[in-house]
């Protein structure tokens, strides 16, 4: 009751303060007259029948209170019956008031005192203040202050706030009230029981033992479980992560669902489950069937990271086990996979989309997407195998059927990429990761390559390439060129120790991963500019390298962009350019770690020399097995 007044005068208090804010500007000198006579004796006197009518009302309160029903507990009862212990001496209670009054006045006296110095203190600071804004802050506070509603509800608090503070006893004065105080804790801990049983309840129904479980849930927000039908039976087949159902750890796979919210849903088919618990919302009271399996003993899940090597789109998956938890990527995104309890559908995010999707989604596992690639190839190798040569299948029938059953024997999933496990991976900075730039020819890399050479010659540098043919007159060996004989070159490039190499003019030319490190240990960064037949080569060595695959403009602005270099491209030319990329893109896109497309020269180089930049500041996503 206290605090309820208290409450009232403060919302009444603050409603003025603010309708003071909203026409401070029309009032600037306003003060009110109880600052300079806060001791006036008729406000002592109405706060001292205020203080009395309390005392009253506290004590009808706590009669009312203790009115206890001696049925109630047999502890309680036997407390009724025993007679009061002591003998009341109204002399200290005489005393006890007489001190109780005397307290009370003083404290409304000093109350009003602190008040008092308050306000004079506001008005030194206002005195010191310079600006109008602060000055005008100070002359609210002071108004609010002087309110007689303010001192009220303040002087309300003060004694709710002595209440509060007094010590109370640490333990039971008396034997009675101890059994009090032990009924007391045993009704808190069997409603705290109670509560905690209230999610998951174990009972009988119809002769079987079955669990309630009650789960939250808003409107249109998945629980994060998917169920199947086994006969009339409607069983939860997956449990999935950042779900409701997961995080209350009520719900298990091989649950079987009776009732939902008292609607039956034996019999029902999955789509119809799927519909219900759609419109539903709020707490939902799952009556189930515990899974008779053994459940495995909890175990803290790995994050795998891996790459993805293929696109992918759940809504043309037709053995998605539930299409509203796929997870649509595209190849070269990096996914989180936090489960794999499911061998053929894993349970992943994409990198970054975490907080945005609290969710886990369905993707294939890797065996399950391999099997499905080598099926694919197997048939479109198969569909051009006959094409154009209907008469030839007949006459060898037989033999294809033996190599077609050879093919399945000795398939190598393995070898169809599907998924890259990878690591995050921060360059040293003695060791630059070198850069290959990738490119169809007129697609501007060549002049990337330059451009970055010739404005930090002393950043960045390219490797010196080997040759089997004989030195010219200005030219050192280990400068321009690694002259070498044929046979040596030959030996090398069947040791794999060349990343790319070709013949020009009856000449080997070639460039080997031992010239890329002797630029890497030189604390440089080595450019290179290679074809997508390289890539793979650069990749399994230990160089690390930072792919950027530099992709053409369209058809009319590449016309122009040649224009300018004084070129005159024919539009069958300008259109194998386009062509080209697109294929690259298509089959080595995976291999990739950034794209540029070079619509801008200028623009091409800044955002180059960004990503290159940013080798140095953040860690890059690299197949883990660079790191092993």
């Amino acid at each position: 009751m206290i605090m309820s007044h208290m409450n009232g005068y403060v919302q009444e208090a603050s409603g003025q303060a603010k309708s003071h804010r909203e026409r401070a500007v029309d009032c600037p000198g306003e003060e009110s007259s109880l600052v300079k006579s806060p001791h006036s004796s008729a406000h002592m006197e109405r706060i001292q029948h205020y203080q009395e009518e309390l005392k009253k009302r506290r004590e009808e309160d706590s009669r009312g209170k203790h009115d206890i029903d001696p049925n109630a507990s047999l502890r309680l009862k036997k407390l009724s019956q025993n007679p009061k212990m002591g003998i009341d001496n109204p002399t200290f209670e005489g005393k006890e008031k007489a001190t109780k009054d005397t307290c009370s006045r003083e404290a409304v006296v000093s109350e009003l005192k602190e008040l008092a110095d308050l306000l004079q203190a506001l008005k030194w600071a206002q005195h010191c203040l310079t600006d109008a804004q602060s000055q005008q802050d100070a002359e609210l506070i002071m108004q609010l202050l002087a309110k007689e509603d303010f001192r009220n509800a303040y002087t309300i608090y003060s004694a709710v706030s002595q209440q509060m503070t007094k010590v109370s006893p640490t333990s039971p004065l008396t034997a009675q009230a101890e059994d009090l105080c032990q009924e007391a804790l045993m009704q808190a801990h069997d409603s705290v029981a109670g509560q905690e049983m209230s999610e998951e309840d174990v009972v009988e129904y119809h002769g079987e033992t079955v669990k309630l479980v009650r789960l939250e849930k808003s409107r249109d927000t998945p629980l994060g479980a998917t169920v199947r039908n086994d006969m009339d039976s409607v069983v939860v087949s997956r449990v999935v992560k950042g779900g409701a159902a997961e995080r209350s750890g009520l719900l298990s796979e091989g649950d079987e669902i009776l009732e939902i919210n008292g609607i039956s849903i034996r019999g029902k088919h999955v789509n119809e489950v799927h519909d219900l618990l759609q419109q539903m919302q709020g707490t939902l009271t799952f009556l189930l069937i515990p899974s008779s399996q053994i459940k495995p003993a909890p175990h803290r899940q790995t994050v795998m990271h891996v790459r993805a090597y293929f696109d992918y789109d759940p809504s043309d998956d037709p053995f998605l086990p539930c299409r509203e938890l796929g997870l649509s990527f595209q190849k070269g995104d990096i996914l989180h996979v936090i489960s794999q309890d499911d061998p053929s559908w894993w349970q992943a995010y994409r990198d970054g989309d975490e907080d945005n999707q609290p969710l886990a989604g369905l993707i294939p596992g890797k065996s399950f997407q391999q099997q499905r690639e080598t099926l694919k190839k197997t048939i479109t190798d198969r569909s051009r195998e006959h094409q154009g040569k209907l008469w030839y299948a007949k006459k060898n029938i037989k033999k294809r059927k033996k190599s077609m059953s050879t093919l399945s024997r000795n398939t190598d999933y393995d070898d169809i990429l599907t998924y890259e496990e990878m690591s995050l991976y921060h360059q040293p900075a003695n060791r630059k990761r070198p850069i290959a730039l990738i490119g169809p020819t007129n697609s501007g890399h060549d002049e990337l390559r330059r451009r970055l050479l010739s404005i930090e010659p002393e950043k960045f540098a390219v490797a010196v390439p080997h040759t089997t043919r004989n030195s010219r007159i200005h030219e050192r060996n280990g400068r321009e060129y690694h002259f070498v004989s044929r046979p040596a070159f030959e030996t090398d490039l069947a040791a794999e120790k060349f990343i790319e190499s070709g013949e020009y003019e009856k000449n080997l030319y070639g460039t080997s991963t031992d010239s890329v490190r002797h630029i890497i240990n030189s604390g440089r960064i080595c450019l290179l500019c290679l074809h997508t037949r390289s890539l793979q080569i650069l990749r399994s060595s230990n160089l690390k390298p930072y792919v950027i695959f530099i992709a053409p403009p369209s058809q009319e602005r590449l016309r122009t962009l040649l224009a300018t270099e004084g070129k005159t491209p024919k539009p069958e030319e300008l259109k194998e350019v386009i062509e080209k990329a697109r294929e690259m893109e298509q089959n080595f896109g995976h291999f990739f770690d950034a794209t540029i497309v070079n619509m801008d020269p200028d623009q091409a180089f800044h955002e180059l020399r960004r990503l290159i930049d940013k080798l140095d500041t953040e860690p890059q996503w690299v197949p883990t097995s660079w790191l092993c």
